[in-house]
């Protein structure tokens, strides 16, 4: 079928009876009155919207409302288990425009094309009782013909304080059925943030923090993630997952520290890859899941102060070899769309950059999918960041300079109104919004939305599975990090007396931070209880792996602002054989995370010190945090010091599990752990001669296992271009446990002339499985090409010189060899485009 047909009649209101009839969409294989297993893979057939029960438009509706948000009524009994499709054998992703589309754009007026380009937040379409006001649907859609809305009614005045994917869906539902009646009659992309999960989705499984996935160091987690996200989120009426987030996280004060996969570019990456083939998967055909959009480009994770949005100081060579890699993996492994970032890099904003956002992104990296901004970025540019006159000159400047598809204007018509304007003058071409608007069609098209615009209710079955929270658990169980076990501490025996102290260990939502439910994560007057039985807590967790119920005390608030009942629990704690203390963030998200310190505030670091000096008993510190923080004397004085990160809604049992060795802990840092405030921005890529002295490095971590290390066997100790080597390490495992291990490759040029070289870059990595006295060997790849880097000329080029080979050189002690690294220096591997 044509779409321009599609587009003017197929979207009629003559044909939407035949659209909108009811049909069996149940693909479910029941078994009793709840189905046990569902194929999300069957193709989607299309649902009536008219059960969303769009009330009449109404001028002005009676506000009865008290504007108190509630629970969701909507309950349902999640399927145990649910397939689906892998992950396809060749990346899936954008590429040229059909003709149709082509066709279908030419027929559009340039209102229309606009209405297109403009991205509208939800709390524009919520009326005063928290309700779908129809008539601001009718207003955007007839008068904007707005394409595409964003977020949850949940975070905009909405009704709900987290929505069902059948509240969401009957939501989403009754604005597409607008979309299609009305204006363009073009569908509309629902955009939102679904980073760790669909995790504004009610009941949907929130897996851990992106840094935590970093830490299993293990990719497979990050595909689970995606995919999960994915079929969550499309269960809600909605297309598009606004991640996986690829900023490389240099500062650690940085608010979004937890939200990425860390400061190695190589781990980095080859998280992305795995991500981006969850979310997508292949999004053309399998409608469960999303566009996923990568981001945010570039550099975000550098803020020269640690505060969001913060000028970044990073030469362009140095912005080539750091921090475009994970976003080059994520456009190879087929990224359907792509959000820039906020703020400006070396002085230039972003948003209005036609070197970021065209010669980098389009022409270098050779991305061809949608790039919308992030909210407000185009008005940002005149009342914030002060580099355009007023808005008309920054919507300007975006569309002459840059690639940019959508604008996220969020609030208003401003996108839309002036982007007319300019179009009217001469200004802005017709052909410069046929590009963008052929990339918005096509991507609509790639997601199915022309045939399938409505939401595939068999999904919200499979919405809190067993099966997708197992996978969670999974992920946070290989994440948790071990940084301290003086005398063996741990792991805890179930008979020993143990006192649980802190705020941490009895709270779901400090597990889960941010974009948790809500942007900042639920409120204090949500507390849990908002969660709904959808999610644990360690305390919960210790009870299902002891079979009794531990001993709690809070001790001290979450802001570290006063101890609570502090002689009580002293008494309690002279009573005990161990004490087990939780300390940590509360949730944050962006700007409203920026802090001036990494330390930890210090009523909570007190609480260890008193413990520690009136109870004199062994203390083992449990970090819940999404960033660093700087511990003071606690590695010192406590005896274990357990990382568990933002383990999300379901990391209480995973925790307690390891801390009663039901499970071996086998995560490592994804960054450099400061130990002083001058390291917040340490990476372990800095340059060799900088001391690197960080409290805990990158890649450490230990397990309730002694794991030995043979030294490094190559297959040549000559490395040139086109013929990679092999490095060979014997690894076993003396016991008491079975392990997971962790095994890292990392080089370190002796020299490299002009250019300081790092000092160690990781360059593969694998885990493997070692049960109790057992060796394996495990050999990893190297190619010359790896060493390759870009200079100041933008040239990427290769400096001949000897190369130490180091496999986990902060937990295993001189396991190294050295190859010799042969190339032709003047010989550019690849040029930048300037």
């Amino acid at each position: 079928m044509r779409y321009a047909s599609l587009l003017f009649y197929a979207f009629s209101l003559l044909a939407l009876p035949a659209i909108l009839a009811t049909a069996d969409i149940g693909h479910i294989h029941n078994q009793a009155e709840y189905p046990m297993n569902v194929d999300i893979m069957a193709e989607p057939k299309v649902v009536d919207s008219e059960s969303a029960g769009v009330a009449p438009a109404a001028s002005a509706p009676v506000c009865t409302w008290d504007g108190i948000q509630a629970n969701d009524p909507v309950a349902w009994k999640p399927v145990s288990t649910y397939s689906y499709s892998g992950k396809p054998q060749h990346p899936v992703g954008p590429g040229s425009i059909d003709p149709d589309i082509m066709h279908m754009v030419r027929q559009l007026t340039t209102k229309e094309k606009i209405g297109q380009m403009t991205q509208i937040q939800v709390g524009q379409l919520v009326d005063c009782n928290g309700e779908l006001n129809r008539t601001a649907v009718e207003y955007w859609i007839d008068e904007w013909k707005v394409g595409s809305f964003l977020e949850t009614p949940a975070n905009h005045g909405g009704k709900y304080n987290w929505y069902s994917p059948k509240s969401f869906g009957t939501f989403t539902d009754a604005v597409q059925k607008i979309a299609l009646e009305r204006g363009a009659k073009i569908p509309i992309i629902w955009g939102l943030d679904s980073v760790r999960g669909a995790n504004y989705v009610k009941g949907a499984t929130i897996f851990p923090a992106g840094v935590a996935t970093a830490a299993t160091f293990n990719p497979q987690f990050a595909y689970d993630a995606g995919r999960v996200a994915a079929k969550d989120t499309r269960a809600a009426g909605v297309h598009w997952a606004f991640a996986p987030v690829l900023d490389l996280t240099v500062n650690k004060l940085w608010s979004r520290t937890y939200e990425s996969f860390g400061e190695d570019p190589y781990l980095a990456s080859k998280m992305s890859t795995a991500s981006i083939h969850g979310y997508q998967g292949d999004y053309k055909r399998d409608r469960s899941r999303v566009a996923a959009c990568m981001k945010h480009f570039i550099g975000y994770g550098n803020p020269f102060d640690g505060s969001d949005r913060a000028n970044r100081h990073i030469a362009v060579h140095e912005l080539l070899e750091y921090y475009v890699p994970s976003f080059k993996a994520a456009i190879d492994a087929g990224a359907a769309s792509a959000m820039e970032s906020y703020g400006v890099v070396s002085g230039e904003a972003v948003t209005i950059s036609n070197y970021y956002l065209q010669r980098l992104l389009r022409d270098q990296l050779g991305f061809k999918g949608m790039l919308v901004t992030d909210w407000g970025e185009i008005n940002s540019q005149a009342t914030m960041y002060h580099t355009a006159k007023d808005v008309t000159h920054a919507t300007q400047l975006a569309l002459e300079r840059t690639s940019i598809d959508m604008s996220m204007v969020a609030d208003d018509s401003s996108f839309a109104n002036v982007t007319a304007d300019l179009v009217k003058q001469g200004t802005v071409s017709v052909s410069r919004l046929d590009e963008s608007v052929a990339r918005i069609l096509q991507l609509k098209k790639d997601l199915g939305l022309f045939k399938h615009p409505f939401t595939d209710k068999a999904l919200a079955s499979t919405v809190g599975s067993s099966q997708d929270i197992e996978a969670a658990r999974n992920a946070v169980r290989e994440s948790i990090t071990l940084l301290k076990n003086s005398d063996n501490v741990l792991p805890l025996a179930k008979h020993e007396r143990v006192l649980f102290v802190g705020p941490t260990l009895n709270s779901t939502r400090y597990m889960g931070g941010g974009w948790n439910i809500h942007w900042q994560g639920p409120t204090d007057a949500e507390g849990d209880a908002i969660y709904q039985g959808f999610g644990d807590t360690v305390i919960k967790g210790v009870q299902q792996v002891t079979g009794t119920v531990p001993r709690y005390m809070p001790g001290v608030d979450i802001d570290g602002a006063a101890l609570i009942d502090i002689d009580a629990v002293v008494a309690a704690a002279k009573q005990a054989d161990k004490i087990v203390v939780g300390l940590g963030e509360k949730p944050y998200a962006e700007n409203v995370g920026n802090i001036d310190s990494l330390v930890l505030p210090w009523q909570q670091l007190n609480l260890v010190y008193t413990l520690a000096s009136e109870a004199k008993k062994p203390i083992v510190v449990v970090l819940v945090e999404g960033r660093p923080r700087r511990l003071d004397r606690v590695p010192d004085v406590a005896a274990g010091i357990v990382q568990a990160y933002l383990p999300g809604a379901y990391g209480g049992l995973p925790i307690a599990e390891v801390l009663y060795g039901e499970v071996n802990p086998s995560g490592r840092l994804p960054y450099s752990y400061p130990a002083t405030e001058s390291q917040a921005s340490t990476t372990i890529w800095q340059s060799s001669y900088v001391t690197y002295s960080p409290q805990w490095a990158f890649g450490y971590g230990l397990g309730y296992s002694k794991v030995t290390y043979s030294n490094v066997t190559l297959s040549s100790n000559v490395l040139c271009r086109g013929a990679p080597i092999t490095a060979s390490v014997s690894v076993t495992n003396n016991g008491p446990h079975a392990q997971r291990e962790s095994v890292m490759l990392f080089t370190h040029q002796q020299y490299r002339v002009g250019y300081a070289p790092e000092l160690y870059r990781l360059r593969n990595f694998a885990k493997v499985d070692l049960a109790v006295g057992e060796t394996k060997k495990v050999t990893l790849e190297l190619k010359a090409e790896d060493m390759a880097f870009w200079d100041g000329d933008l040239k990427r080029r290769i400096e001949p010189a000897p190369v130490n080979i180091v496999i986990n050189p902060f937990t295993q002690a001189d396991i190294l060899a050295v190859v010799e690294l042969v190339a032709n220096p003047e010989d550019v591997l690849e040029n930048a485009i300037a």
